[in-house]
This record gives C-alpha cells, sequence and structure tokens, in this order.
C-alpha cells in the first residue's frame, strides 16, 4: 500500500479530477495520524509519507491549485472520507414530550383521583340504598342520574390529556424553532478553500478532505487538517485539551490543526484530512453520544442548547471559554463539567421562579385546609350530629365522599399553581425570537432577548458597530507635505511611489482584495481587513496595481511575518533579497510605529534622520489633527537588514522592529453610520448609558463619539486611554480593585487604545459593581476573537454577523445580522416587550387564581360543596391560562417602550400597580360571586343549587356562578392588557389579530360548553335574560378597571410588591431599594432567618464537598457544585477570595477542587480572568 501511488507525477487534482481506483491513504491512517501531536506526528509523516506534500500526493491534491471541485471526484471524496457533518441527536418524539408532560407533580395527583373516583362509581354496593347511610344517596331518584358517576372522573381525566397535548406540542414546536435557528447559524457559517486556484468560500458541510482550507486570524476550524504554510499561527487548542496555552504551529515542530479549536493568531493553509464524525470533534461526540446518560444531561446546559447538529461547533465551547476564564489549570479541570452552564439564570426566571414557588406553597396550604375542614365537616355532621354508625355496607359511599373533597382540593391546588407562567414565557420569548430576525436579530439563546430589556449599560464597539467599517484614506503625509486629500501620483517622487505600493501591496493579507462593485455604478467590494482594503484604495487611486506585484512575491516567498495582534498593534513582513540581505515592510498604529523610526524618506524620496523631537512634531502637527477629525492614522514604514551583517535573530521582536525608516503617515476615515446617532439619543432617553470602547487613539475615539453623541460637549464625562485606566483601577500588586473601578465607571464613556482584557474588566466591574441604585445589566458588542471574554462574561453579548469571527459568534448571545447598532435598540425594545407581556399574563393569571381559590375554598367551607367544580376549575385553569399566554405574551411592541427606565435587576415582577389592579379585579368578582352564590337564587328566581347531593344533576344556580366567572376573566384580559395604570385599555388591541381571536375564541368556546356541556362540565343550559346578565356583569370589569386606574397607586403604601431578584437587602441589609418603608420589620426577620439558612445549607455541604473528597480524593460531587450561586453565596464571594489567598487553603482547594460551595469560579481566579483572550 506505501507505494501504490508514490511513482504518481506531484499531484494536480484539476489533472487527476476523473482519476479511478482508490485514494493513497485510508480514513484509519489519517485518523491515527491526527492522533499525534507536536514531534511524533512530524515524525510519522516523515517516515510514511515522505512530507505533507506526500499526503497531498495520496489524496490527490495540489497543495497550490486546490481539488478540481469536480462533482464525481467530490462524491467519491464523500464515500471515501465521510461528510463534513455531525448528525444531530435525535430530536425527542412527540410521544416523550407528552411522557415528560405527565411527569408533573398536580397532574398525577388528578390522575390518581379521577382513577378513584373512576373505580367508585362503578362499584354499586348490596343495599347501599337503605336508609341506614344517611342522606347519602338522597338526590340519586333518577336511575340515569346515579349511573353517571362515572363522568366527572372521565372529564377530569380528559381535561389532564388536554393539559398535556396542549404542553407537550408547545415544547415541540418550541424545539422545532431551536432547529430551524440552529441549521439557519449553521448555513451562515462558510470557510475559505482553494479550489481550482480560485480562493472561494463554501458552507462549512461541503468541505471534504483533500480540501486545501485559508485559516487566518479569529477562525473557528471546520475540520482536522496538516498545515502546508503558516505565517506565526498560533492557536487556542483549550476546547479540546483544556490548555489555555496558545500553541504554536509550524511544518518543522507542529504541523497537526483539529477541529473546533481557535486561530488566535496568524494564518496559513492545510489540507483537510479528517471531516465530521472522524474529525477530533466528531470523535468526541461520538463518544459523548455513547455516555448518553447524565453527560448529556449536562452538555445540554450549553449554548448550543439541546445538541443540536452543529455543522463542527467545537465541542462543549462552553469549557473553551471557562478555561480561559481559569488561569489556574489545576483548578480548572475538576469544576469544568459542571461550569458548563451559561451565567446564572436569567434574571426573568429568577424572578418567577421565586413567584412560582411562594404561590405553589400558598396554594398547597389551601388545598390541605379545605380537605381537612370538608372531611371533619362531612364526619361531625354524619357520626356526632345525627349519630349515625359507621356500617360496613355504606363503606363505599363515604369513600365516595372522600373522595369527592379530595377531588376538590386538588382542584383548588391545580387552580392555584399558575403552570400558564412557563407556558406565557416560553410563547413571549418564541414569538419574539421569530420577530426579532426580522430586525436582523439572530437569537442564539432564549433569554437573551428578555435580559436585554433589563439592560442599563451598553458597551459597545466603534469599528464596523458605530461606523460603516467601509474605510478610505482622505489625508494622507509623504514627502514632508502634509496633503488634505490623497495626493496626484506625480506629487510624490516615484522611488518614494515605487517603496510605498510595495509596501502596502506585499505588507498586507493576500485574503484582503478590492473587487469590481457587483452592480453598476456601485461601490468596489471590500473583501478581508477593512483598514488594509483602504490602503490598497489608495494605491488604485495613485493609479497603480498591487495584483502584479502580489503575483511576483507569492507567500511562499516571504521570508517571515508578523501578523497583527492586540498587544503587537502592528504587522510586518520580511522578503530575501537577490543579494542575501532581507528587506521588512512594516505598518501600524501611527503612534507605536513612530516611535520605533529612525529615520524618514524626505521630499527628494531620500532617508533622513529622524529625531524624537521631529516625532513629537509630527504627533502635534501631523497625527493630532488627523485624529481631531474622526480619522485613523497608520503609518507605514520598512527597514534593510544588509547582506553583510548576516542573518538577525528573527525572534527577537524588539530589535527587529526597530530603527525603520518612515514612508508614509495616512490618516482613514471610517464615516459613523447615519443612523447611529438618533439610535443612541433613544438610549439614553431608555436610561441605557452607551460606552464606547475601541482600540483606536483617544482623540479619534473623542471626536466619533462627539458625532455620535455619546458625549456632549460640556458635560461631565471621563475619556480616557487604556493604559490609565489600568492606572486607576489596579493597586500596587496590580490587582483590580472594585472600589477603584466603583469610582471609575459611572463617568466614564470612552475607552480608547483599550485591550480586550480591559474591556473584559471593564464588563466585569460593571456587572459585580453594587453602587448605584441598581445592580447593572451589561450588553456588549464585539467582533474580533479578542472579544470572546468579554461576550462571555457580559449579560448580554452581541456579535458582528459580518464582520464577526466565529470565536466572537461563538461566544455570544445574539448575533447582529446586519452589523448595525439600531438592531441593538430593537433588541432592546423586544426585551422590554417580553418582560412587559409577562407582567400582563400574571396580572391577569393572579386575579384569576385569587379569586377561584377563595371561592372555592370558601365555598367548599360553607356548603361542602366547591361552588366551582373539577372540570370546570381545569377548563378555566388550562384554557384562561393557555390561550391568555397566547393572547396576551404575543402583544406587539412599540416606540413608547423606550420612553422609560429600565427595571433593573432587583425591580420586582409585580409592581404596586399591578397589585393594585390584581386585588381591585379580585375584591370585585368575589363580591360579584358570593352575591350570586348566596343569594343568586333569588334574584334569578331559580332553584338553589346549595347542598346538593352526591351525583345530582348539575343546577342552573351553579351553571350561572360558573358562566358569570368566566364572563368577568374575559373582560379582565382585555384589562390585563395594561400593566403601567394607563386609561385606554383598548388602545392599539387591532394590531394584534392573536389577541382579538382568543377572546373570541374563549367566548365561542365558552356558549358551547355552557349550552351543551351537560353532565361532564355540570352546566345546564341558559336562557338568553341569563346570558345577558352574565356579559353585563362581565363589562362591568372594564367599568370596574377604570374606577381602578383612577386611585393613585402612591397613596396604597401598604400593598407590597412580589417576585423580586436578588435584592441588595439580603446583601446589605442598610441600602434599601425604593424606600424603606416597603418592607416592615416581620418581612426582614423571615429574610434574615432565609439567610441563615441559606448559609447553613452552605457549610453544610462544603464540609461534605470536603469530607466526600478526602475519602475518595476525586472531585467532589458536581450536584453539590452544580448549585447556582445563590445571593448568599455571592455575599460570600468576597470573603472566599480572602481565604483562597491565604496560603493554608491554596494547599486545600488545589488538591480538592474545591472552589467554593456554589460551583462559581474560584473569585481569584475569574479576577485575573482571560489573559488567554488577548
Amino acid at each position: 500500500m506505501a507505494n501504490n501511488t508514490a511513482d504518481h507525477p506531484p499531484g494536480n487534482s484539476v489533472a487527476e479530477g476523473n482519476h479511478d481506483g482508490d485514494f493513497g491513504v485510508t480514513v484509519a491512517d489519517l485518523r491515527d495520524l491526527m492522533e499525534l501531536r507536536s514531534a511524533e506526528a512530524v515524525n510519522k509523516i516523515q517516515e510514511t509519507y515522505g512530507d505533507v506534500q506526500g499526503i497531498c500526493r495520496r489524496l490527490k491534491t495540489s497543495p497550490i491549485e486546490g481539488l478540481s471541485g469536480n462533482p464525481v471526484d467530490l462524491e467519491k471524496r464523500h464515500t471515501s472520507y465521510g461528510q463534513n457533518f455531525i448528525p444531530p441527536k435525535k430530536a425527542k418524539t412527540f410521544l416523550q414530550l407528552v411522557w415528560e408532560a405527565l411527569q408533573d407533580v398536580t397532574l398525577i395527583i388528578l390522575e390518581i383521583a379521577a382513577i378513584i373516583s373512576l373505580g367508585l362509581s362503578f362499584y354499586h354496593p348490596p343495599g347501599g340504598d337503605s336508609e341506614a347511610c344517611g342522606q347519602v344517596s338522597g338526590g340519586a331518584e333518577d336511575e340515569g342520574e346515579a349511573q353517571a358517576g362515572w363522568i366527572e372522573g372521565a372529564a377530569i381525566l380528559f381535561s389532564v390529556i388536554i393539559v398535556v397535548l396542549v404542553t407537550a406540542f408547545n415544547d415541540w414546536s418550541k424545539e422545532k424553532q431551536f432547529r430551524g435557528l440552529q441549521s439557519r447559524i449553521e448555513q451562515e457559517q462558510k470557510f475559505t478553500v482553494i479550489r481550482k486556484g480560485q480562493v472561494i468560500q463554501i458552507p462549512v458541510a461541503e468541505i471534504v478532505v483533500g480540501d486545501i482550507a485559508q485559516i487566518k486570524y479569529g477562525d473557528l476550524l471546520p475540520a482536522d487538517g496538516i498545515l502546508i504554510q503558516g505565517n506565526d499561527l498560533k492557536i487556542d487548542e483549550s476546547s479540546l485539551t483544556g490548555e489555555s496555552d496558545q500553541v504554536r504551529k509550524s511544518l518543522e515542530k507542529d504541523p497537526m490543526l483539529l477541529s473546533g479549536t481557535h486561530v488566535m493568531e496568524g494564518s496559513g493553509r492545510m489540507v483537510v484530512s479528517a471531516v465530521g464524525l472522524n474529525s477530533q470533534t466528531g470523535i468526541i461526540f461520538t463518544l459523548l453520544g455513547a455516555s448518553e446518560s447524565d453527560e448529556e444531561k449536562k452538555v445540554k446546559k450549553t449554548k448550543t442548547e439541546d445538541g443540536i447538529a452543529l455543522e463542527i461547533q467545537p465541542l462543549k465551547s462552553e469549557e473553551a471559554a471557562e478555561s480561559e476564564e481559569k488561569e489556574e489549570k489545576e483548578e480548572a479541570k475538576p469544576v469544568k463539567k459542571v461550569n458548563v452552564t451559561k451565567k446564572e439564570k436569567s434574571v426573568l426566571q429568577g424572578k418567577l421562579t421565586k413567584l412560582a414557588v411562594q404561590i405553589g406553597k400558598a396554594g398547597l396550604i389551601m388545598s390541605a385546609v379545605t380537605v381537612i375542614i370538608l372531611i371533619l365537616y362531612f364526619v361531625i355532621d354524619t357520626f356526632a350530629v345525627q349519630g349515625r354508625t359507621w356500617v360496613a355496607e355504606c363503606t363505599p359511599i363515604y369513600i365516595q365522599y372522600f373522595v369527592k373533597f379530595f377531588i376538590i382540593g386538588v382542584t383548588v391546588l391545580v387552580v392555584a399553581v399558575p403552570e400558564g407562567l412557563p407556558l406565557a414565557v416560553t410563547i413571549s420569548l418564541a414569538y419574539s425570537v421569530k420577530k426579532m430576525m426580522k430586525d436582523n436579530n439572530l437569537v442564539r439563546h432564549l433569554d437573551a432577548c428578555e435580559t436585554m430589556g433589563n439592560a442599563t449599560a451598553i458597551c459597545s464597539d466603534k469599528t464596523g458597530t458605530l461606523t460603516m467599517n467601509r474605510m478610505t484614506v482622505v489625508q494622507a503625509y509623504v514627502g514632508d507635505t502634509h496633503y488634505k486629500t490623497v495626493p496626484e501620483p506625480d506629487a510624490i517622487k516615484p522611488e518614494t511611489l515605487e517603496i510605498m505600493v510595495n509596501s502596502i501591496a506585499i505588507n498586507s493579507a493576500y485574503t484582503t482584495k478590492i473587487l469590481p462593485p457587483e452592480k453598476e455604478g456601485g461601490l468596489p467590494r471590500h473583501v478581508g481587513n477593512k483598514t488594509e482594503c483602504a490602503l490598497l484604495g489608495m494605491v488604485l487611486e495613485l493609479k497603480r496595481d498591487y495584483q502584479p506585484i502580489r503575483d511576483e512575491v507569492p507567500e511562499e516567498k516571504m521570508y517571515k511575518v508578523y501578523t497583527f495582534n492586540s498587544s503587537r498593534k502592528s504587522m510586518s513582513t520580511v522578503l530575501k533579497n537577490a543579494d542575501g540581505g532581507y528587506r521588512m515592510y512594516s505598518k501600524g498604529a501611527s503612534e507605536i510605529v513612530l516611535r520605533k523610526c529612525s529615520r524618514i524618506l524626505d521630499a527628494q524620496g531620500q532617508p533622513r534622520i529622524f529625531k524624537p523631537k521631529d516625532r513629537d512634531e509630527m504627533v502635534r502637527k501631523v497625527i493630532e489633527p488627523m485624529a481631531c477629525d474622526g480619522l485613523r492614522t497608520i503609518c507605514v514604514a520598512y527597514r534593510d537588514f544588509p547582506a553583510e551583517a548576516g542573518e538577525p535573530d528573527w525572534e527577537t521582536e524588539n530589535d527587529i522592529l526597530n530603527d525603520l525608516t518612515c514612508i508614509v503617515v495616512v490618516g482613514i476615515e471610517d464615516p459613523v453610520r447615519p443612523e447611529v446617532p438618533e439610535a443612541i439619543t433613544k438610549c439614553q432617553r431608555a436610561g441605557i448609558t452607551v460606552r464606547m470602547v475601541t482600540g483606536d487613539n483617544i482623540n479619534t475615539a473623542r471626536a466619533i463619539a462627539t458625532k455620535c453623541g455619546i458625549i456632549t460637549p460640556g458635560e461631565d464625562f471621563l475619556c480616557m486611554e487604556g493604559k490609565e485606566f489600568n492606572q486607576q483601577i489596579r493597586n500596587d500588586q496590580g490587582e483590580v480593585e472594585q472600589e477603584r473601578l466603583d469610582k471609575v465607571w459611572p463617568k466614564l464613556r470612552v475607552l480608547a487604545r483599550s485591550s480586550p482584557t480591559d474591556k473584559h474588566t471593564l464588563v466585569k466591574g460593571i456587572i459585580d459593581s453594587t453602587v448605584g441604585e441598581t445592580r447593572q445589566v451589561v450588553a456588549v458588542t464585539g467582533d474580533g476573537t479578542n472579544d470572546g471574554p468579554a461576550l462571555k462574561k457580559a449579560d448580554v453579548g452581541f456579535a458582528m454577523g459580518i464582520a464577526g469571527t466565529d470565536v466572537a459568534k461563538e461566544a455570544s448571545d445574539i448575533i447582529l445580522t446586519d452589523d448595525n447598532f439600531t438592531s441593538i435598540v430593537k433588541a432592546v425594545m423586544w426585551g422590554r416587550n417580553v418582560y412587559d407581556s409577562i407582567s400582563k399574563f400574571l396580572q391577569f393569571q393572579l386575579t384569576v387564581n385569587v379569586v377561584a381559590v377563595i371561592v372555592a375554598f370558601t365555598g367548599a367551607c360553607i356548603t361542602q360543596d366547591s361552588p366551582l367544580k373539577a372540570v370546570q376549575m381545569l377548563w378555566v385553569n388550562l384554557i384562561m391560562d393557555t390561550l391568555a399566554s397566547l393572547a396576551l405574551a404575543t402583544e406587539p411592541p412599540t416606540e413608547s417602550l423606550l420612553l422609560r427606565r429600565p427595571y433593573g435587576r432587583n425591580k420586582p415582577l409585580i409592581s404596586r400597580t399591578m397589585m393594585k389592579n390584581i386585588l381591585g379585579h379580585a375584591v370585585y368578582q368575589l363580591v360579584i360571586i358570593f352575591t350570586l352564590l348566596f343569594a343568586g337564587e333569588s334574584f334569578f328566581d331559580i332553584d338553589s343549587g346549595r347542598n346538593a347531593p352526591l351525583h345530582s344533576p348539575p343546577s342552573e344556580h351553579y351553571t350561572i356562578v360558573f358562566n358569570v366567572f368566566v364572563m368577568m376573566q374575559l373582560f379582565n384580559e382585555i384589562n390585563a392588557r395594561k400593566i403601567h395604570g394607563e386609561r385606554n385599555v383598548f388602545e392599539g388591541i387591532y394590531r394584534n389579530p392573536i389577541f382579538c381571536s382568543v377572546v373570541l375564541g374563549t367566548f365561542a368556546l365558552q356558549i358551547v360548553i355552557v349550552q351543551f356541556g351537560g353532565k361532564p362540565f355540570s352546566c345546564t343550559a341558559l336562557t338568553i335574560d341569563q346570558w345577558l346578565w352574565c356579559v353585563f356583569i362581565g363589562v362591568g370589569e372594564l367599568l370596574w378597571g377604570q374606577l381602578i386606574s383612577a386611585i393613585p397607586t402612591h397613596h396604597l403604601k401598604f400593598l407590597k410588591e412580589a417576585g423580586h431578584g436578588t435584592t441588595k437587602e439580603e446583601i446589605h441589609e442598610e441600602e434599601l431599594t425604593e424606600g424603606a418603608d416597603e418592607i416592615d420589620h416581620a418581612e426582614m426577620e423571615l429574610r434574615r432567618g432565609q439567610i441563615l439558612w441559606f448559609r447553613g445549607l452552605n457549610r453544610i455541604q462544603t464540609q461534605m464537598d470536603v469530607v466526600y473528597t478526602f475519602q475518595t480524593g476525586q472531585a467532589p460531587v458536581p450536584g453539590a457544585l452544580r448549585r447556582q450561586p445563590s445571593v448568599v453565596s455571592q455575599h460570600n464571594d468576597a470573603t472566599a477570595a480572602k481565604t483562597l489567598s491565604s496560603p493554608t487553603h491554596v494547599g486545600l482547594s488545589s488538591s480538592s477542587s474545591l472552589t467554593n460551595s456554589a460551583g462559581a469560579p474560584p473569585p481569584a481566579a475569574a479576577a485575573s480572568s482571560s489573559t488567554a483572550g488577548n
């Protein structure tokens, strides 16, 4: 096998596109090869294949021309080596979702009760009709009626089935939507390959083994490959190895490139050696599939929710960043499994969970009390008051009574628990996400959309987000002259022009080009790095062409390339001259490159000495005026190394990048997007602070910030550079101190010349800060690889869809498909809308719950029978919940949402106004219902339905009570459309067809139930008059709503808010938000109790971790670590940081990987976080 392709000519697949016979290397060979690293791999390639070219020959591909792209050839490669596609994990079937929905505890209780009730209704004991059992069978005169006892049980079961189907259907559609979204993200992922000598972009799924792929800074490798040629290539392999150090790749030392890893620096070409399931990521996915159980459950929580086919997304991309966030590798590893989930629960989820738990507890107590009272009343009445004895044959009948009581109790519980809540949230989020797609927001995590509504700060990049990212050179300083426009070619000396054009053409990525416009009369297309495009554009304006120069010096001829990165801020390319000397071309940020220049080309094109004082004068006269016009300044320079001096040591970068000769300084303009200033004004009106974080120099940044409206002249704001920022926030040891940061960030508006670490520090500082009224919720935009850590740390990370690198997209929550700042404002609007929709639904839902629970409870206690039967309750609960959540959660957003300040993290879900509405409407409904219950028969002149015996036919009286109840809910649904106390509840109702159809649909169904529901729904048909009365009482709700909104809320100090987020009084009890009178001392005591309880739990858990660790010598129980940091543990983080840094604890923490009990990364590690990101 070793020789069967050795005698091929140097493989050029263009010639061999239709060559028969198999390839000279099998999948297994390549797979074995890819498992080797560094020196081992190099040796193996030399022994078996000779060199990388040998592998190319066997794969029948040309390292320069690439594959032919012949469909037959591609098909053959697919069959031999597989496709670059990792099949998605199977979606849950509808039946599985039904099964999951059935696991709900309340539903299970109901099912059991219904089955018992069914069983007993078929059991007729002999002599059961005798007088001995009291008035038990009194009402069953009609034989047929007694037989109909089974109907109630059956109806309950039927409604349970409906609930389950609705829930399952919703889950199913959510998953389907998510998969649609995922496949959309995938289709947008393209990669650059060479085919037929042309550089083209193809979707990641179409890459085949043997393709020659071009890799560059910021790429996420889509397949495994072997390096053919590389410049200064550094790769972050932490997503596979967990090592946060960047790995240098070169032909001699380590040519193996693995899928799912990130290119952090440099560029190069590789031949693809493994795709899909055979690539390293694929192999790991296969292993994951094998050990599905617990692992899957954890991995599911990663960004790529539900593990849906991520055309080679990196395995658990979370971990990549996790390990960036922890410098201490030893500590990172054990925790890694656990920290896969992203961030804490979203703000809204946190508040909702709290609220649901509180409501659930209340409901449970109410239902238990109801059952106990009913049973006691019955027992005392039957055996004590009437003095009967328990007779054996009466047992089933008594049991039937008890079951009936039990069912009433369970029904109270079912109504009390707002299971419509999760549904409302899901529907609202899913609806918003779908609509946000149209507004150029591709949401990757559902909760990001709602968090965005709470955003109080946005840290935005400058280039491409606030500006157009279409760069053009508008000024130049060359030959001792400052030109305000690009000079004519004959104004510059030919020698100077020659060296300038060469320098620009060669010292730039060859993937950067200017292509002719797509449409006639359009602007030329800029491909690749935009700054380089601007320089190439200048070459074209000087009537020269860069392509012939590049053809003359292909990438293979470059001797050494120092690629651009965020610390270097310059790029240099070295060429070897014919005489054995070297020439190096450099370009970069002008203040950095000029510092390294010792000469400058004068008007005659001759180098003359360039002293520091000349440089200062140039900065003052040329660079600062350019920067104040908002231009970015770039300096182009060169250096010659004479042959007689021998070859310099290229690794000592500081010596090499020195003693340069300046050719030209250019001013590049990147115009502000026309729609940005208005968008920023909207943000400021909405109470959101916009900050600009940029790598540009401070004058340029300030000029652009003023144009955008981020800073207005005469206001007291800070604009500072990264260096100064660091001096102010770090102590003598160089550690960031929160107190110092808190002094800086509130006024900071522009951070210039900032490194990615500065951006991360700023974001983290603002999020962790506790100064000011409320905790901050921060959104961040980013496009570069280096923005990854900040995007991940932010509450919401926006990545640029067009300019963004794969790494940035991977770390983000929302991708802006048009790279435009205005889309962020749309996201804020949708986010606030989600929040409001959920509040609307809560206001409606809680009114229904309060009324239904009180009616069922008091009714049951006074008349031994709930006026609303189990099935009716389920109808109210289910249909009202589900349909109302549909109706209220799909309200479209309005501009007026941007006129109020953000709610912030600790604003309660249910504001005082909402509480006023809930209680106000509940009072109205209760008064009406109790009036009807105890005096309705005389008002409508019908028989009373109270105290009806078992199995008696439904009464008109109770039917009217039920009908009025539903009518009031229907009209209250219209009231619930407004939550801020607005008067006009009908405003914009036609813009929401779903709402209108739901209200009308519910009304129609109610008519059917009442008129034709009969026994299962315990209803009898009503007359037109009775119907009109019911509707009239319902309409009263609207009038009553107007009355309520007339009462000013600030007089109602006694109303409590509910559903707080993490409030500060749990951390600092003195700093209360929103007037301390709201929280009375009883509540404080309760809180204190809770805190002590949490602390106790935390300590026990920590002790258990320690014990467990020392017993088994391995990481603590994942369960214990996976708990999200509770309020207290955040509070403890501060103390933990102190203890962790003391030497005794460090020993413990590295041996047992015990971070702190809540599974947050060790504060020390988090603070020093992510130098890896640079």
